[in-house]
């Protein structure tokens, strides 16, 4: 059972889940809120302190200037800003997809505070040799959301990151929470998500121990290339995980056990 959790920031409120006890273990998403973790959460506080969160400005989670961008960074601090409010000195974190984003910055930012740091699918195009025309196709994504709204959005994201390309579904038929996040997610996360940069040599090399998550069915998607740049900068290779991008939902026991395996002590 999770019990539910606000804390009040400097510019803003953060939204958090907790669930068992144990080693803290962080379950970062962006723009995925604590939901979407809920299912292997759930199997993880079996032997863990399992904390997830709305990352800033999405669902529970609202900023008090609703315009001020969501960057990597920023993500990171909340994090610990909630690790510090659980009186947690250190953690491990699973960031997933935007979150894997911040699970990264969390290891640059904070290496007293992070001990191992799995990012599953960071989208980090700027390590890719073809980042300058990912960055241009991610503007065009933007201007398409800003254009002709977001069911079009979706699929001109869904294009650009290698997803099937949903149905043409009306604005109005989406619920005001879904508009409101995806407003957040297009006009103030998704480029600077995108755009990280990485100090791969220092994250080589620093306390943190980074593990690359990699999908089993991911491997036509475009984070499957990401996890390749990014692994290869630190001198590994990417950790399979059941499923695609979301295996976390669609199989959380495999995942789970995935899991379990590379945070053993």
């Amino acid at each position: 059972m999770a019990s539910a959790h606000t804390l009040r920031t400097s510019d803003g409120t953060l939204y958090y889940e907790v669930r068992g006890r144990g080693p803290v273990l962080m379950l970062v998403g962006a723009p995925m809120g604590a939901g979407g973790f809920a299912p292997v959460a759930d199997l993880l506080a079996r032997d863990r302190t399992v904390v997830t969160h709305d990352p800033r400005g999405i669902s529970r989670s609202p900023l008090d200037d609703p315009e001020q961008d969501a960057t990597p960074e920023l993500r990171a601090d909340d994090v610990v800003a909630i690790m510090d409010a659980l009186g947690a000195d250190s953690a491990d974190v699973l960031g997933s997809s935007g979150g894997a984003v911040t699970a990264v910055a969390l290891a640059e930012r904070h290496p007293g505070r992070i001990r191992t740091v799995v990012a599953h699918e960071p989208p980090l195009l700027e390590l890719l040799p073809d980042a300058a025309e990912q960055r241009a196709a991610t503007e065009g994504v933007i201007a398409i959301y800003l254009r002709e709204g977001l069911s079009a959005a979706r699929n001109a994201f869904a294009d650009q990151a290698g997803f099937p390309r949903g149905g043409s579904v009306p604005d109005e038929e989406f619920s005001e929470r879904v508009l409101a996040d995806s407003a957040r997610f297009h006009l103030h996360e998704l480029r600077h998500t995108t755009r990280y940069v990485p100090d791969t040599d220092a994250l080589a090399t620093g306390p943190v121990r980074v593990v690359v998550g990699l999908g089993s069915e991911s491997g036509e998607l475009l984070t499957a290339r990401t996890c390749a740049a990014l692994a290869e900068r630190l001198g590994t290779a990417p950790v399979a995980f059941p499923g695609g991008h979301g295996g976390f939902a669609d199989d959380p026991g495999g995942f789970t056990e995935v899991l379990r395996g590379l945070l053993a002590p």
